[in-house]
């Protein structure tokens, strides 16, 4: 059986928290996302809720930030009761010993929630993420590349992946031992063996293959089954569509209805801090049937400076015509800048100033925010406290319905991770299919 309350989660951005409350909610579970830890107010608004999130800015952040905060944010997944709890990570685990260490989580994960030891999933291959024999793989098009390999993720401008084998990644960010269960003993039925092996040698966390649907659905057993020694997971969304695919199989959750569409509308507003070719793709696409493109020196708007670009936009949408805020135009764009933590927070904020205010002026009620990072600071400038989904949209960035107590309440918003949806992903937010 499923308790009431199934998963609580720690989204380390904005949009990889959207991704899991996707994945639940088309599987039939109610779901909210607050953007900041809720109060009792708030949380009693969502009373049906069978799963909550927070959404955070971990992946951005150090891991001294993160010794002093996310204690406090695990202690309140922990008062929600849920069975289990996650620290959720992006499916390209890109993290460092300096910038969102995700060793430095699992480490705090385990101490707060005082787990035997923590599974590891990160293979999503509804998103195209797979992890075969402790190595993380994701797939462009008809490419799939090892992770060091890849051209975006391996060139990173903050945390490039160097190391596809994930038990290697991790030894530079903590000193607990991974173990893993692979392919081989998850198809022969050699799982809980492995697990038991792991832990026997001093293994406090286990990475789990994840390639196909059978995959999944033995690492969603293993999982649940071992749910009272293992309450705190290290995962992308990989763990929901585990656990929905064992739960199904095993007849404890039906067949959800197919989600509804959202109606079309006249204009949509974007804005994009992302430097991803596949971002880059989608802009170039909208910009050719009628969006306006507006391109944002970040220098300017990490110091405060975006007026006349506020002011395109608000002339742009009485015109009845969609309007795209971009930083970049993928990652040789020769205006991007990387610059340093307080540079990208400075720009994220501002982004999220900038954003805030042309949905005010222009009335506009539909909205893309491409790229974790910057989904993450421009979320929080918003003034919106929390998110439910309304239809899904490319894997991984659903539509969402905005929660406020100011004008931007029922605002329909979608956080687009970088390297997620195809070319006409601003198109098809505007006129779902």
């Amino acid at each position: 059986m499923i308790p009431k309350l199934a998963l609580s989660y720690y989204g380390d951005d904005f949009t990889g928290s959207t991704d899991v409350m996707e994945v639940l909610t088309w599987a039939g579970l109610h779901t909210v996302l607050f953007l900041q830890p809720p109060n009792k107010e708030q949380l009693s608004r969502f009373r049906s809720a069978r799963a909550i999130g927070i959404a955070g800015d971990s992946r951005s952040r150090s891991p001294e930030w993160m010794s002093e905060h996310l204690p406090q944010i695990f202690q309140q997944l922990q008062g929600f009761a849920a069975p289990i709890n996650q620290y959720k990570v992006c499916s390209t685990f890109d993290s460092s010993p300096q910038v969102g260490s995700i060793g430095r989580a699992l480490d705090i994960g385990l101490d707060v929630f005082a787990g035997a030891w923590a599974p590891i999933v990160v293979g999503a291959p509804k998103l195209r993420r797979y992890q075969a024999f402790g190595n993380l793989f994701a797939r462009i098009a008809s490419e799939t590349y090892r992770l060091d390999r890849h051209p975006t993720m391996s060139r990173h401008p903050v945390t490039p992946m160097g190391e596809s084998d994930l038990r290697r990644h991790l030894a530079a960010q903590t000193r607990a031992k991974i173990g893993l269960v692979d392919l081989l003993a998850l198809a022969s039925g050699a799982g809980q063996s492995r697990v038991a092996e792991a832990i026997s040698s001093g293994a406090r966390a286990v990475l789990f293959d994840v390639l196909d649907e059978a995959s999944l659905v033995e690492v969603g057993r293993l999982i649940w089954e071992n749910r009272a020694a293992a309450p705190f997971a290290i995962a992308s969304s990989g763990l929901e569509y585990a656990l929905v695919a064992y739960w199904r199989s095993a007849g404890l959750l039906a067949e959800a209805p197919a989600p509804q569409r959202a109606d079309p509308v006249d204009r949509v507003a974007v804005l994009s801090g992302s430097c991803s070719p596949e971002t880059a793709a989608s802009i170039r696409y909208a910009i050719d049937q009628g969006h306006a493109g507006i391109p944002l020196d970040a220098r300017s708007v990490a110091s405060g400076q975006f007026d006349d670009a506020l002011q395109q936009a608000i002339s742009i949408a009485a015109e009845g015509r969609s309007f795209i805020f971009y930083t970049a135009l993928g990652p040789a764009d020769p205006n991007l800048i990387e610059g340093d933590e307080s540079f990208r927070r400075s720009l994220s904020e501002n982004l999220g100033r900038l954003f805030a205010a042309a949905l005010r002026q222009t009335g506009i009620r539909r909205a893309v925010v491409c790229g974790g990072d910057t989904s993450s600071g421009v979320g929080r400038q918003l003034d919106i406290y929390a998110l439910t989904a309304v239809c899904p949209l490319a894997p991984g960035s659903p539509l969402c319905r905005a929660w406020s107590d100011g004008p931007l309440d029922g605002l329909e918003i979608s956080f687009k991770g970088g390297q997620v949806g195809g070319p006409a992903f601003f198109e098809e937010t505007r006129q779902p299919a």
